[in-house]
This record gives C-alpha cells, sequence and structure tokens, in this order.
C-alpha cells in the first residue's frame, strides 16, 4: 500500500519539475472556467495554456497523450487533463486536473435542472429551449464540418467516414462494432505500412522535450509497475463497481437508480470517439430504450451542457437526473433527480480516472508507436460519420413533428414526414448555421441570440 501512497502525492524533489502544486490548481481552475465549445475547443484552450503559454510539457507529448485518450470510452478532453495533471504531480495531480476540469459543469448542470423540471413548462423556459435547440442543431453540424475536415485526409478516411453513417443511421450498427472495427482496420493499416493510415502532421509550436518543465525524462511514477498497476486497478474498480453493487442490491434490478448506475457503467465502457458520438449512443438508449425522456428533451440538455463551462457529456447528469425525478418513489422529484444526476456523473466519469492512472505508464513506453496512431485516424475519420448521424437524428426531432419508422431488409431508421416540418424551427437553424459556418460567430453569442429569438417566435405566435 506504502508504493501506491508514494505514487500519490507529489514530493519536493519532482513537484511538477520545477511547477509547485498551487500553482498547478489555479492554472487547471483557470482551464475549467474556460473550458467552453466542447472537446476540440476544450483541448484549444489546454494546448494553448499548458504547452505554449506555461510550457508544461511538450508538443509531441501533449499530442501522443491526446492520442491516448482519443481511443479511449469516455470525454477525451477531461482525460486529456488528468493525464497531464498526473504526468506533472501523480495521482494527486491527476485527480485535481480532472476533477477540476468537470466540477463547474456538474454545478451548473445541477442548477439548470432543478429550473427545468421546476419551471420547464413555463411559455418563457419553453420558448427559450426552443431557441436552443435550433442552435445546438447548427453546432452539432459545424462539429461534423470540424472534424471531418481534419479526419478526411484521403478517399479511404472518406470510405470510412461514409461505411459508419451507413451502418449507424440505416442498419443500426451498435456503435461499439464500428469503433471496434475502425480501430483494427487502421492499426492493420498502419503496421501494413499503408500511406493512407500514416499519421497526419500537426502544428508544432516549436519546442522539443528539453524545452518543457517536464523535460525529456519518463517521470519515475509514469513508469510501468505492475505491483502498483494491480492495486490502482483494484482501488478504482471497488471506487466504481461498489456503489453500484450496492444501489441494485437495495433497490432491485428494475429500479430506476439501478438502470441509470448499470447503463452509464456499461456506456463508460464502450462510447469511444468523443463527446458527439457519446451522445448518439446515449440518444438512442435513454430515448428509445429506457424511454426516460422525450428527443426535445435530449436537446434541451445538450443545449445545457453546450452553454456551461466542462465536457458535453455533463449532459448524461440532465438525463440521470430527468430519469430519477420522473420515478421518484419515496423521496421528492427534485431530490431524488439530484441523487439521480449525480450517480449518473460518478459512474461517467470514475472509470476515466481508471483508464488514465492504469493505462498512462504503459503509454508512456509508447510514443510514435505507428499502429497506435494509424488505430486513432481510422477511428476518428468513422466518428465523423456517427456525428452526421447525430446531425441527422437530431434535425428528424428538431425541425420535423412526425417521423416514421422504416424496418426491413436489414434496414431501421426513422424517415420524416415532410408535411410535419417546423417553419420557426427550420427557419431558427438555418440563421444559426449561417451565422456559426459563415459568419464565424462564437457559440455563445449565438445561443444566446437563438434563445432571445426563441422568446420572440413564441409571442408572435409563431412557435
Amino acid at each position: 500500500m506504502s508504493e501506491l501512497v508514494s505514487s500519490t502525492a507529489p514530493t519536493q524533489a519532482d513537484a511538477g519539475h520545477g511547477v509547485s502544486f498551487a500553482e498547478a490548481f489555479k492554472v487547471w481552475l483557470r482551464v475549467a472556467l474556460l473550458s467552453f465549445g466542447g472537446p476540440a475547443g476544450q483541448i484549444a484552450v489546454m494546448h494553448r495554456i499548458i504547452v505554449d503559454e506555461k510550457r508544461w510539457v511538450s508538443e509531441s507529448r501533449f499530442l501522443h497523450a491526446l492520442n491516448y485518450c482519443m481511443l479511449l470510452p469516455g470525454p477525451e478532453a477531461q482525460q486529456l487533463a488528468t493525464y497531464i495533471g498526473w504526468l506533472m504531480h501523480r495521482t494527486a495531480g491527476g485527480l485535481m486536473a480532472g476533477g477540476l476540469f468537470i466540477l463547474p459543469g456538474i454545478i451548473a448542470i445541477m442548477a439548470l435542472s432543478w429550473i427545468y423540471v421546476a419551471f420547464g413548462h413555463v411559455w418563457f423556459v419553453e420558448a427559450l429551449f426552443f431557441g436552443l435547440k435550433a442552435a445546438v442543431l447548427a453546432i452539432v453540424i459545424q462539429a461534423v464540418v470540424r472534424v471531418g475536415s481534419r479526419a478526411l485526409r484521403n478517399n479511404v478516411m472518406i470510405g470510412l467516414a461514409a461505411a459508419a453513417f451507413v451502418a449507424i443511421f440505416f442498419f443500426a450498427v451498435p456503435f461499439p462494432i464500428i469503433i471496434i472495427a475502425a480501430g483494427v482496420i487502421g492499426y492493420l493499416g498502419a503496421r501494413g505500412g499503408r500511406p493512407e493510415f500514416a499519421a497526419a502532421g500537426h502544428g508544432s509550436n516549436g519546442s522539443g522535450d528539453g524545452d518543457s518543465a517536464l523535460g525529456e525524462i519518463l517521470p519515475e511514477h509514469a513508469r510501468p509497475n505492475s505491483r502498483r498497476t494491480l492495486l490502482t486497478a483494484l482501488v478504482w474498480l471497488a471506487l466504481w463497481l461498489v456503489p453500484v453493487a450496492v444501489i441494485v442490491a437495495a433497490t432491485g434490478s428494475g429500479s430506476t437508480f439501478s438502470q441509470i448506475a448499470l447503463f452509464f457503467s456499461k456506456m463508460a465502457m464502450v462510447t469511444f470517439g468523443g463527446a458527439y458520438a457519446v451522445l448518439a449512443y446515449v440518444g438512442q438508449q435513454a430515448v428509445e430504450h429506457y424511454h426516460w425522456l422525450r428527443p426535445a428533451e435530449m436537446l434541451d440538455g445538450l443545449g445545457m451542457a453546450e452553454t456551461t463551462p466542462g465536457p458535453l457529456i455533463m449532459v448524461l447528469q440532465f438525463v440521470g437526473f430527468i430519469a430519477a425525478s420522473r420515478d421518484p418513489g419515496p423521496l421528492s422529484p427534485l431530490i431524488a433527480g439530484t441523487l439521480g444526476g449525480l450517480l449518473a456523473t460518478w459512474v461517467t466519469f470514475a472509470p476515466c480516472f481508471l483508464w488514465i492512472f492504469v493505462g498512462a505508464p504503459y503509454i508512456e513506453r509508447l510514443r510514435g508507436n505507428k499502429g497506435l496512431a494509424g488505430a486513432l485516424g481510422a477511428i476518428t475519420a468513422a466518428v465523423v460519420g456517427v456525428i452526421l448521424n447525430l446531425s441527422i437524428w437530431f434535425a428528424l426531432h428538431t425541425l420535423f413533428r412526425q417521423t416514421v419508422p422504416i424496418s426491413g431488409f436489414g434496414l431501421d431508421f426513422d424517415a420524416p414526414v415532410l408535411s410535419s416540418v417546423d417553419g420557426a424551427a427550420l427557419l431558427l437553424s438555418l440563421a444559426a448555421a449561417v451565422a456559426i459556418l459563415r459568419f464565424k460567430l462564437d457559440m455563445l453569442t449565438v445561443l444566446a441570440a437563438a434563445c432571445a429569438a426563441g422568446v420572440l417566435l413564441r409571442l408572435a405566435g409563431w412557435s
């Protein structure tokens, strides 16, 4: 046990390699408070502060850590913060960086969830969320363009994205199968020397490992140690799964709390490919299988996550809140919702620390591995297709009041009823898309304007 403790607390000898724990706390809090705009924006903020401004780690080390985090299930930006915090200040640094990254979002989403449940049927609140949903659709479309422009470097990558979209949208192929297949294809292609799977070039700040605070060395705590790895895995598995087992035993496997604990624990293991890909999977399951909330409410939750700091998958806290508030048992709806939201958050993020603290020491030894880079590139290409599926799913439930299921011959998808188009929603979505894609307005400005437009349209009787 002493070995795990010694790897947890930074010592004076290697306390961030010249960066104090107190200074690191201030920097990670700053990163957390600026973490708007989804994973791409959050990673950009982290890169600017950690690599360019503070020079804690080099460009190559930052990208290597990012590559690993993008291969993991869960939110890559939060895991990247945990990884770098761990590199600098051991386990305590990882807990601080990863925990601070999600704390503002937990507080903000919880407050908004209370308002939503308590006042969601007031016309003004409904009008705000009507405008918000239209803008969120434009933001998801922007994500397709942004990720696609970076990931689809050649025809092979375009083909992977197209195949992923067709598989998930038209044939309802499970998301994990798509991601695993893409990763295997990318790994084999890279190992076979195919140029289509070679790592893409990245911009550099011109600094090598030696110019960073961490330097070129591999810190002692970052060296693989089988005994420490096993002990770390057991501790974090217990922190993650013991609460789940207690809840299932106490409330029964059919209770909403048990379903939340089990579903989001399963989700934590299979949702590869970033926040928007996670939302595609959760949207299908939470809305269509568990019937915890309606598609429009899922969009409302995503709008909350888009406008608050922290990972976009903080929307899962909203999903847990709504699910528990609608089946509160002996508790009040708001108290049950609070517990459900916190439960969803815990089982979503506890595994993120497990993946980093157990896997990062071994990943540090794989810097420059071609097979890993090839798998990452193929997965990222497939995720473009998955995000496109998400944007169409959102569009169907935002712009049309009715859809019809199509099934048979392996097909399984919803088609819009064209006569049920919502003109006001279509107008707002088009305006938001033009503002974001053509005029490059920032996300918060567009969301605020869309909310105001939703209120004006409701006052005019058009929504």
